[in-house]
């Protein structure tokens, strides 16, 4: 689906001279409508990519299929994304191979999801554990979207991460785990009880007291080996003629990624040979929450309205999915790159 002319039903990334993106779905006699005239879809249905359509303005359009990374930050959303710079280091630094068997727990709107069924491929396993049903039901929509169907290596559950692991997973069977949650330290039990042995945790938190936490925490286990974190952050470059500098703007914090592999069992971690003394951070026990983190909550609204676009709707009745003609007329426009 990802070659050849467009197709009906293929999502589309339109690009102004401005710079701007707007994604689209194909579909048989739907238009483009822009404050600066309209385009048929027809006319771009039967071109190959990188063709450029005209609206009856005259407005220029280049038409491409989106790439992972455009089609995330464009996509409709409910929760917070994973950033590309951050799904990439997740893939490249826990080394999510094809074949893997990968849990991850904190769908989100199913940016990350993505990346790791492309990193596995077909004949891996990819089993994401969503707290919120509204939220998998978006994330669900998202990728059956992107992919055109469901993938034959994704399966989604509902309920809690400690809960739901145990029972799809085999002790001992489980090759990486990706955790995207507000307190992954207290998954760390039934993690260590699904990893193989060697096998690879990556947690992606969004502050240093959640980064601390957790270190400390899989220390304290003694399954895990000494955790090592960090953070990226891109800067573009302008590039034009000889005014060749960095851009202004730039992709700075978005989260931490903390890294740690499974101990065989029986065997003690190595002893760290600097520790920092004992109260270097007030130990908590209380549950944390978004609003405690900083985080903006997301309205049921917003959920309910992005749920109807990824044609995972609720009626009174329960779950309908919106037909391929009532999604074709939809689009989203990109987030600032």
């Amino acid at each position: 689906m990802r070659r050849g002319p467009f197709r009906a039903g293929d999502r589309v990334q339109l690009t102004d001279p401005r710079g701007r993106l707007h994604t689209i779905t194909l579909a048989e006699g739907a238009s483009f409508h822009t404050h600066r005239g309209y385009f048929e879809h027809d006319q771009i249905i039967g071109e190959s990519e990188g063709s450029v359509i005209r609206t009856t303005s005259g407005i220029e359009y280049l038409a491409l299929r989106p790439l992972l990374s455009d089609y995330t930050l464009s996509m409709p959303r409910g929760a917070a994304v994973v950033y590309p710079k951050d799904a990439g280091q997740i893939v490249a630094m826990a080394d999510i191979f094809p074949g893997a068997r990968v849990i991850e727990a904190g769908v989100g709107s199913g940016a990350l999801t993505m990346s790791l069924l492309r990193a596995v491929g077909d004949g891996g396993s990819l089993h994401s554990i969503e707290r919120r049903e509204d939220f998998a039901d978006i994330a669900r929509g998202n990728v059956e979207l992107f992919f055109g169907g469901p993938h034959p290596a994704w399966e989604l559950s509902i309920g809690d991460l400690s809960d739901v692991l145990p029972e799809v997973a085999e002790p001992g069977t489980i090759d990486r785990v990706v955790l995207d949650m507000l307190a992954p330290w207290e998954n760390l039990e039934a993690v260590a009880q699904a990893l193989a042995p060697g096998g690879v945790l990556i947690c992606y938190v969004a502050t240093t007291t959640q980064l601390s936490r957790l270190a400390e925490d899989l220390r304290d286990d003694g399954r895990y080996t000494e955790p090592e974190a960090w953070e990226t952050m891109v800067r573009g470059w302008h590039l034009e003629g000889l005014a060749v500098r960095p851009q202004h703007r730039m992709v700075g914090h978005t989260g931490f990624l903390i890294t740690t592999r499974r101990m065989a069992d029986g065997i003690d971690a190595p002893v760290r040979r600097r520790r920092p003394s004992k109260g270097s951070y007030p130990v908590t026990e209380e549950e944390w929450s978004a609003e405690d983190l900083g985080e903006r909550s997301v309205s049921d609204k917003k959920v309910r309205r992005v749920r109807r676009d990824v044609g995972q709707a609720v009626d009174n009745i329960g779950v309908t999915g919106s037909s391929p003609e009532a999604l074709a007329g939809s689009e989203a426009v990109a987030d600032d790159l």
